[in-house]
């Protein structure tokens, strides 16, 4: 089983919504059973925590439901059983780098490498914005989701 973890800070907005957008691709795909996609955070600020409500909302807009999420915390282990870790935005990136053993460092990346066509490296944070923030990173979020399961499935022909 081909295993995604998606990254940012508080897991509330972006990863869950990322974790999200995969699960449905993977769903209308034949794939969730096998493909497993999680999110989590750099930081515990909001640990144990649903979506934020707007997150929620745009996602369900889209008939993707994030309601059953609760945030968690990167752990050490995290960099051991995943083989695609995805931070939205350098600055997560940079704090897995710093905590990621060596080894383990390969599985690494930001989520929008996998979508170059959008011209833009990070998937920005709405939580301090309007609507339109949350519908415009479902938007990317979606496009570079399609673009990573067809990586996924050129590495690994079985998932």
């Amino acid at each position: 089983m081909v295993r995604v973890l998606f990254v940012c800070m508080g897991n509330i907005c972006r990863s869950p919504t990322a974790e999200g957008v995969f699960a449905d691709l993977l769903r209308r795909e034949g794939l969730i059973e096998h493909i497993h996609v999680d999110s989590a955070g750099t930081h515990a600020y909001h640990t144990g925590s649903a979506p934020d409500p707007r997150a929620q909302a745009a996602a369900l807009r889209r008939g993707i439901d994030l309601r059953t999420q609760r945030a968690r915390q990167v752990s050490d282990d995290d960099f051991e059983r995943f083989d695609y870790i995805l931070a939205m935005d350098h600055e997560n990136l940079a704090l897995l780098h710093d905590k990621c053993p060596e080894q383990f460092a390969h599985k690494l990346g930001l989520l929008l490498g996998y979508a170059p066509h959008l011209g833009i490296e990070e998937v920005p944070d709405p939580y301090y914005g309007g609507s339109a923030g949350f519908e415009r990173v479902l938007d990317m979020v979606q496009e570079a989701s399609e673009a990573l399961l067809r990586d996924i499935r050129a590495r690994h022909p079985a998932g």
